[in-house]
């Protein structure tokens, strides 16, 4: 895919100069814009997936809108080429654990393993690139929001989830952002764990939609 190829070829320029750890982060599960107001922040999950993950990178890019993608360990393994992408679009990485298990009943010491094994999976795939925030797969959080904000990643949680693992069809999803969309809210999509092309095709009606209508988009906020 031309995509493919021209992230990996900007990758180094990209990630050169990125520090191999985010800036201080707190415990606080953040779910708001960074500038709030009529912003929001599109976050996608349970990537990168082969197909869905590169032609939702051509919607961002066609409409020049950044996202946060939070990335599941095992597909970064499978699809190291994904990531690549993804930081060549000018994207934020959060991590979104290595399994994709409910952390919930894990000790601190297990949460912070697989968090850090994850981080390990992401930056080989793209070295030294920042990874500033991490999503507790099915919002469970039990002890790893501490545990990330001590790894430097921020916890990030949603205002508005779509729904879209059902998932409903592309004018339901339409539907259900242009209405359910708040001032400052973080919206969680996905671009991976099944058929997305719902979501992407959504994504690509919505951006103009939203912006004709005022909104801004933003990344999520973070403390620390």
């Amino acid at each position: 895919m031309p995509l493919l190829l021209a992230g990996g070829a900007c990758l180094g320029a990209l990630t050169a100069t990125a520090p191999a750890h985010a800036a201080r982060a707190d415990a606080g599960i953040v779910d708001s814009t960074r500038h709030g107001g009529k912003s929001v922040a599109l976050t996608f999950d349970d990537g990168p997936d082969p197909d869905d993950t590169s032609r939702l990178l051509e919607v961002l890019r066609k409409h020049d809108v950044k996202a946060v993608f939070c990335l599941w360990g095992d597909h970064v393994r499978e699809h190291p080429e994904l990531v690549r992408a993804i930081v060549a679009g000018g994207h934020t990485l959060c991590n979104h654990s290595m399994h994709h298990d409910d952390l919930a009943g894990r000790t601190p010491e297990e949460i912070r393993a697989d968090l850090e094994r994850t981080n390990a999976e992401i930056r080989r795939a793209a070295p030294g690139v920042r990874i500033p925030y991490f999503r507790a797969p099915y919002g469970s959080w039990g002890k790893s929001a501490k545990v990330a904000a001590g790894l430097g990643m921020q916890p990030l949680g949603w205002r508005l989830a779509v729904g879209d693992w059902e998932p409903p069809g592309t004018d339901e999803l339409v539907r259900r952002i242009q209405e359910g969309v708040t001032p400052g809210a973080v919206v969680l999509l996905h671009d991976g764990g099944g058929d997305r092309s719902a979501t992407v095709a959504a994504v690509d009606r919505i951006i103009p939609v939203l912006r004709a209508d005022g909104w801004r988009f933003d990344k999520p906020a973070r403390r620390g």
